[in-house]
């Protein structure tokens, strides 16, 4: 027990206090010296959630076994580190911020925030009366709690530096994991040691934004990253307060992903560059609305004439490209309709006037972000050049075929007219009559001698004909010759039989 100093108990003194401090705001617990509890007014008591003093206590102890205490970081408060145990003790405090939990319960109801305060008495100077002041700060420290947990759990970056000395005092997981960051190296760090604004395009207006506690917008950046290299990032700032205290938000947003996919894409457009000029082919790169042309490569200009600075920013109908209307109409009407080409006969007017046959085929491709069409062009004068003279040479040698055998005529034919190698019918598909006129056909026989070897009318021998050309799909005999050897069809293994009626 304390040594007892005179007692404010039942004094003029006590109720002029009480009066006093009745309707204030903040809790006031009054304490005798001899450690009982005086008064305290209504705030006090609903701060404890009691409506009289005997429910706050009698005096120190019975308050200690009524409500228990802990720190904020859930260290229980030994009995001699109660507020009021230290006032009552003479310790003077200005602030003490403690959780409240009533007995028997596990977790704290309210958060005070304690400060001490000492009556002495005039004439001996000992305490006379010890005063608790209270506030209730419950609210604040359940929205610091409720930000400390968003911000946690926010996957986006951030970091929050104090104004007063620019030392960061929390960084999240989300800014660690990007930067790979240690929590210890960031916590210990300013911004200047740690500069978040590296590299920014407005670092003059984000520094005196920053001086100013004022509101940072998003601005590119370059962060240092602890093994080296930088990272590409948006950082914004956005003045809070925390505890208080003055601080700066500052959020950020990855931005590497996209330099890396923008550097892929540059190298991928730079490979496509440099294939598509040293292309042999003749290609063309056009808008795919309006078809107007953006590069050529130097193999077009040499099929066409037309340089990259005569054609680009035109399309190949204003340059008079296309020899035929109707070519042009299709070869546009397939693009406007999404569909791309694949060697579509065509002929070409070059720029001299000469003309060009050529294959051209389209693909529709994505340059920059926009919707384009690679032209490739396959010049084919010289060959279609070369089958004309071949035919030509053909029907010149086929008039006489009296110095020829049957297989170099069958060569000769195949060459007129070459037949596709894989047809939809077989030989199995064809009955035994007909493969008995294939056989005879294959020997060079016309249709009267097919029907007297095989002893029918001539009407009943050219219906055989038809039916096989349909079946086999060709419409001369040379091209059925030519498409039975292709299939191995020995045509002097069957022997025709004769029939004493036309069938």
């Amino acid at each position: 027990m304390k040594a007892v100093a005179k007692s404010l108990r039942e004094t003029a003194d006590l109720r002029h206090l009480r009066q006093i401090v009745a309707g204030l705001d903040e809790g006031v617990i009054l304490i005798d010296p001899d450690e009982t509890l005086l008064w305290a007014n209504a705030a006090a008591l609903a701060m404890h959630g009691v409506d009289r003093l005997e429910d706050l206590g009698r005096d120190v102890d019975d308050y200690r076994r009524r409500f228990q205490l802990r720190y904020r970081n859930n260290h229980r408060l030994a009995a001699d580190d109660y507020p009021i145990e230290r006032v009552v003790n003479g310790d003077s405090f200005s602030e003490v911020v403690v959780e409240v939990t009533v007995a028997g319960e596990d977790e704290p109801r309210w958060v005070h925030q304690v400060r001490s305060l000492v009556l002495n008495d005039d004439d001996e100077g000992e305490p006379s009366c010890v005063v608790l002041v209270i506030q209730d700060v419950t609210a604040r420290f359940e929205a610091e709690d409720r930000f400390e947990q968003s911000f946690n759990a926010n996957p986006a970056p951030a970091l929050i530096c104090r104004l007063a000395d620019l030392r960061y005092v929390k960084v999240n997981q989300g800014f660690l994991e990007m930067t790979g960051h240690q929590r210890d190296q960031v916590l210990c760090r300013t911004v200047y040691d740690l500069d978040v604004l590296r590299e920014a395009d407005r670092r003059d207006l984000a520094k005196a934004r920053l001086c100013d506690g004022a509101t940072i917008p998003q601005m590119e950046a370059e962060l240092e990253l602890p093994e080296g290299g930088t990272k590409l990032v948006i950082v914004a700032g956005q003045p809070i307060d925390m505890g208080g205290e003055p601080c700066m938000l500052f959020t950020f947003a990855d931005l590497e992903p996209r330099r890396k996919a923008e550097a892929a894409l540059r190298h991928s457009e730079e490979r496509f560059t440099r294939t598509f000029q040293l292309a042999p082919v003749p290609m063309a790169i056009g808008a795919r609305d309006g078809h107007r042309l953006c590069e050529v490569n130097a193999s077009f200009t040499e099929l066409t004439g037309y340089a990259a600075t005569d054609i680009i920013g035109r399309s190949l109908a204003e340059t008079g490209l296309w020899a035929d209307a109707d070519v042009r109409r299709d070869v546009e009407s397939a693009i406007e309709h999404g569909r791309d080409l694949r060697g579509h006969d065509v002929r070409i007017v070059a720029k001299d006037g000469g003309t060009a046959d050529c294959l051209v085929s389209t693909e529709a491709i994505t340059i920059g972000g926009d919707a384009c069409v690679l032209w490739a062009f396959q010049d084919i004068t010289q060959r279609k050049a070369t089958e004309l003279e071949l035919v030509e040479a053909i029907e010149a040698v086929m008039k006489d075929t009296r110095w020829f055998s049957r297989s170099i005529m069958d060569k000769l034919a195949r060459l007129r007219a070459p037949q596709p190698e894989v047809s939809g019918a077989g030989l199995d598909d064809l009955t035994a009559r007909e493969r008995e006129v294939l056989a005879l056909i294959c020997r060079g026989l016309d249709d009267k001698s097919i029907a007297r070897a095989l002893g029918v009318s001539g009407n009943t021998v050219r219906n055989h004909v038809a039916r096989i050309y349909g079946k086999i799909g060709v419409n001369r005999r040379t091209a059925a010759a030519a498409w039975a050897r292709a299939r191995g069809f020995d045509s002097d293994a069957v022997a025709p039989v004769k029939r004493e009626t036309a069938s």
